[in-house]
């Protein structure tokens, strides 16, 4: 049977009730696009029109080019910002593929004393806002001598409960039969992890590199907490720079979000399929 052709069950809804369930799909899709409408129709606008009434979608007079230079005018370091967010986004996505693939390995592969005991204690930290542990990081931050250093806005990120979660999922209904023809053949532990287990895994470590990737852009407490200097914020900090104590240029704030939400919406694009899959593959609802 095609996957896109309707289900039986879903046949037997009648067409009225189909109707209204399209029709609050539709509502819901739109009230979700229309923040990012709103602040792409920003962007592009003269300040003359920002509060203009009734309330204008297109811009009757577009300057977009001209609000992009404005930004680059009003905060110099914005590039600075975007490379900063890209390498911290990069850092934490790849540690946490390493650090959590060898950890999630280890929970599905290799019995050990206390084994589900460690795993619900790694699991519990998904239950501690993250509020809580803010304050005493902060001092461990400080007490390293890493404040305003990528040490602090990388190495304490490549850790997470959610992903090792995830990944031992994903391991775990892999067929131990054919890791056991790996090591038959002679393969140790860590080349069975890479060379049969993680590319079996494809859809699920895609899957968790875009919630990573993901939540480290858009993270704004944590790099406020451990950085104040320009060399090392990030384009969230950045965007909040441009608000002022007595007047905010909504056009060039909304200028700089869509520039920073490019990325994300590029990213979210070619893996939604294997985002979709991973999540799907693992169980996992959100």
């Amino acid at each position: 049977m095609n996957s896109h052709e309707p289900q039986p069950a879903y046949r037997e809804i009648a067409w009225p009730v189909r109707a209204l369930i399209y029709t609050i799909l539709a509502i819901g899709a739109l009230g979700m696009i229309m923040p990012f409408l709103w602040m792409a129709s920003t962007a592009c606008k003269p300040p003359t029109e920002l509060n203009q009434l009734p309330v204008r979608w297109i811009p009757e007079n577009p300057v977009c080019v001209q609000n992009l230079h404005e930004l680059y005018d009003l905060s110099p370091n914005f590039n600075r910002y975007f490379v900063n967010s890209a390498l911290v986004t990069v850092g934490r996505t790849l540690g946490q593929l390493l650090m959590c693939s060898l950890a999630a390995y280890g929970f599905a592969r290799f019995p050990f004393p206390g084994r589900n005991i460690v795993f619900a204690l790694c699991l519990g930290l998904l239950m501690i806002p993250f509020q809580a542990i803010l304050i005493p990081e902060y001092i461990l931050i400080r007490n390293l001598g890493w404040y305003n250093t990528f040490y602090a806005l990388i190495i304490p990120g490549t850790f997470s409960a959610f992903a090792l979660f995830l990944l031992r999922q994903a391991f775990m209904q892999i067929p131990i039969e054919i890791e056991e023809a790996a090591i038959i053949d002679g393969a140790n532990p860590l080349r069975v992890l890479w060379h049969v287990t993680l590319p079996l895994s494809k859809p699920a470590l895609a899957a968790f590199a875009v919630i990573t990737v993901q939540a480290a852009w858009n993270d704004f407490l944590y790099p406020l907490v451990v950085t104040n200097a320009p060399s090392t914020r990030v384009i969230t900090i950045g965007l909040s720079l441009l608000q002022g104590e007595r007047r905010t240029p909504w056009n060039l704030l909304m200028m700089g979000s869509f520039l920073a939400t490019v990325p994300m919406l590029a990213m979210f694009v070619l893996l939604q399929r294997y985002f979709i899959e991973g999540v799907s593959m693992s169980g996992v609802k959100r």
